[in-house]
């Protein structure tokens, strides 16, 4: 099960939830193979909304290692994806806006706290 309050969604592949996460590790993993030297870069590319096939493996890739995913970029390009590419593309998309979107002002996107004791 997901997280969306950890930054975690799901990659659907032949039916099940493969968790994905962004985490710093996997984000350095991505500045390292889009070759851009820090964070801000890294949203930018992603920004410019021009992700080739070989990019949205790399994001789902790094997703699902920084969720404790042990895939290898060929492995999980080789993932038969519910919803072929147009699912794989989304699920990439879902990771980014995730990782990087401001959340709405005014909105408190934390989990609610337990009630004091």
């Amino acid at each position: 099960m997901v997280n969306r309050y950890r930054g975690e969604i799901a990659l659907m592949v032949e039916g099940r939830a493969l968790p994905m996460r962004l985490t710093l590790g996997a984000l350095a993993e991505l500045e390292d193979a889009f070759s851009v030297e820090n964070l801000p870069a890294l949203g930018e590319r992603f920004a410019a909304g021009r992700l080739s096939a070989r990019d949205i493996t790399r994001i789902l890739s790094a997703g699902l290692r920084g969720a404790g995913g042990t895939l290898a970029t060929d492995e999980v390009a080789a993932l038969s994806f519910d919803g072929g590419l147009n699912g794989a593309i989304a699920a990439a998309i879902t990771l980014l806006d995730v990782t990087f979107a401001p959340s709405d002002e005014g909105t408190d996107v934390r989990p609610p706290s337990p009630p004091a004791a």
